[in-house]
């Protein structure tokens, strides 16, 4: 049946059209969804709608451990593909015979690590909106329910994926001895775990915390960080958890942006430069309304990445937390 003309049926019909020439071959893999919202510049949503209908077509299946690859004879089928001539079973049922056959074989390599492992990378390539149990089992080749016996469900699931994040990169052991070098290693490794794993900011909670031991040592080392100081109990929790959370709500922009990316097909400073002149100039070429816009845009350029951001950010927090160490110690 013929696409209509839009981008989901234009991709459609072009894989469909490698892997009929044999440019995608029997048992190769596709590309992921990441791999075609970059290729097409299309939204997420829109590459996972053309990987599940290649799927329904047959064209391509699952492969634990692989990823989604081009059906056809170079994947033996592990159960016969027809009935015999002379069964009487009802197809349908011969189908989810079958079907019921091929999870039971998966089902004996599952564990909850290739679980974790499928998640998080289905997260890192896809986002955290395309994940669900059914994703994860599909992605495997069994069942979904099969999961369920490994993982409770998806709140436990995304706990065990940010205690695997989280213990990526150890901290190091021992942080320097200096309260504010301990405290801004920590904060840069926790920006490089997030800058890795762009889904894991928008997950994490401040004020219901998953239990997650890799994730709680970094509140752990940082507290430790700041005994004998002369701050109480409370003040070193809150200033451990205050870093912490500056870093992670600045972090949650990394899935946004790549997002937006995704969507516009457009980095950041492109998109800026293909916004309206006119609309730009009223913010930025305003003196009387926007004398500081004005300013700015008369000026040298200035870096606003996330980076710079996180490093005048992190810089500031240590400063004020230093200000509330030296009152406590008669200093000022």
């Amino acid at each position: 049946m013929a696409e209509d003309g839009t981008p989901s049926g234009r991709i459609l019909a072009e894989l469909r059209r490698r892997i009929a020439s044999g440019e995608l071959a029997p048992g190769e893999r596709v590309p992921s969804t990441r791999a075609i919202t970059r290729e097409w510049g299309v939204a997420m949503a829109t590459a996972t709608k053309v990987l599940s209908r290649l799927r329904e077509e047959g064209l391509v299946r699952a492969v634990p451990g692989v990823g989604t690859v081009v059906a056809g004879a170079a994947v033996a089928p592990s159960v016969p593909l027809a009935a015999p001539i002379a069964s009487t079973e009802p197809a349908g049922a011969a189908v989810a015979r079958r079907a019921r056959a091929v999870e039971r074989g998966g089902d004996r390599e599952l564990s909850r690590e290739r679980i974790v492992t499928t998640a998080v990378r289905m997260a890192d390539e896809e986002g955290i909106a395309a994940l669900s149990m059914r994703r994860i089992a599909t992605d495997l080749g069994v069942a979904t329910m099969s999961l369920y016996r490994h993982v409770p469900g998806k709140d436990e699931l995304l706990r065990l994926m940010t205690d695997r994040v989280f213990g990526e990169e150890p901290l190091p052991d021992p942080l320097p001895t200096g309260w504010r070098e301990a405290l801004e290693t920590v904060a840069r490794v926790q920006w490089r775990i997030y800058r890795r794993h762009p889904w894991l900011a928008g997950t994490m909670s401040f004020t219901r915390p998953v239990l997650a031991p890799d994730a709680a040592v970094h509140t752990e080392r940082t507290m430790a960080a700041l005994v004998g100081l002369g701050l109480g109990a409370e003040e070193m929790v809150q200033a451990s958890v205050t870093l912490a959370a500056f870093v992670c709500g600045l972090a949650v922009h990394f899935e946004r942006e790549a997002q937006a990316v995704q969507d516009s097909g457009m980095s950041a400073d492109e998109w800026m430069d293909r916004q309206d002149v006119e609309e730009r100039d009223q913010l930025m070429a305003d003196p009387e309304r926007f004398p500081m816009f004005d300013a700015l845009n008369r000026g040298p350029e200035i870096d606003m990445s996330l980076d710079a951001l996180f490093a005048f950010g992190v810089a500031r927090m240590l400063d004020g937390i230093g200000a509330v160490i030296a009152r406590r110690s008669g200093g000022g």
